[in-house]
């Protein structure tokens, strides 16, 4: 599997010389399977990044788009009016999601329709077809997708995409328990490859007012690593407030506790060879 991060900020985009290294771009990442299947995680602005490459490499088009998203909070949704693929008649996407085929055509229409944007969602040119999330495993070609809700205000999915012995976890957007620890994300969480972990607070933040508004820490996320035994933590959903400087400091501290700690930087691929 191949995976890159498009979007690695939560809430709000932002620019300029604070934000160049891990980027401004919300939430979005893709995932290519050993059979070049793609599957794609949410559709912040980060999307827009995504298509533009897709369009750069025309001869590697890709006509049938898996795009899965893990909850429909704006800055996960608010790039797929600019993506490219969603307006050729050449390109298939499926949209799955934790909601009905239905409400999730509805809600993308209205983001898409209205007065909110001059193109309706029903008139773009990709061909669409919607699914709901089983309650358990599903497959999208060769990659196995397990999943678990978790605790954000509306509800958002995490998942586990796995092919060939190798798999990453999403976890972007979660509130740990005030006390333990979530034991089912560190059961989804065991042993993977790579774990992708909401780290928009700082403990200290989190402290001052930030109890219920449905994110976590890095603190939190070098526990569920530890206990789950991931093989490497890459924190993310970082807060639009934070610059370049702060985050490196996060991630050192977060190294302090489990070594094997990265950010997630917008344009970073990582590669997971299967096991033979």
């Amino acid at each position: 599997m191949e995976l890159t991060f498009w979007g690695v900020r939560g809430s709000v985009p932002v620019s300029g010389k604070k934000y160049v290294k891990y980027g401004g771009h919300t939430p979005c990442a893709s995932l290519f399977s050993s059979d070049k299947d793609l599957i794609v995680i949410d559709a912040g602005t980060g999307i827009m990044r995504l298509g533009e490459s897709l369009m750069k490499n025309r001869d590697k088009k890709y006509f049938h788009i898996h795009l899965v998203f893990t909850h429909f909070h704006i800055d996960h949704i608010m790039g797929l009016p600019f993506f490219p693929s969603l307006f050729s008649r050449e390109t298939k996407v499926s949209f799955y999601s934790p909601l009905k085929p239905g409400e999730t055509q509805k809600l993308l229409s209205t983001l898409m329709g209205g007065r909110f944007f001059p193109i309706p969602f029903g008139k773009t040119g990709a061909e669409k077809n919607f699914m709901e999330v089983p309650s358990g495993d599903f497959c999208i070609g060769n990659v196995r997708i397990s999943h678990i809700p978790l605790n954000h205000p509306q509800g958002s999915f995490a998942y586990r995409f796995s092919e060939k012995g190798r798999s990453i976890l999403f976890a972007t957007d979660t509130e740990h328990p005030e006390e333990g620890i979530d034991e089912q994300l560190v059961s989804l969480a065991k042993k993977a490859d790579v774990f992708i972990y909401d780290a928009t607070f700082t403990p200290g933040e989190y402290k001052k007012g930030r109890k219920g508004w449905g994110h976590s820490t890095w603190k939190q996320g070098t526990r569920i690593a530890q206990k789950s035994g991931v093989g490497k933590l890459y924190l993310s959903h970082f807060n639009p407030s934070h610059s370049d400087k702060k985050i490196d400091n996060i991630i050192r501290n977060a190294r302090e506790v489990f070594p094997e700690t990265y950010g997630a930087r917008e344009g970073a691929t990582l590669s997971l060879k299967g096991c033979s």
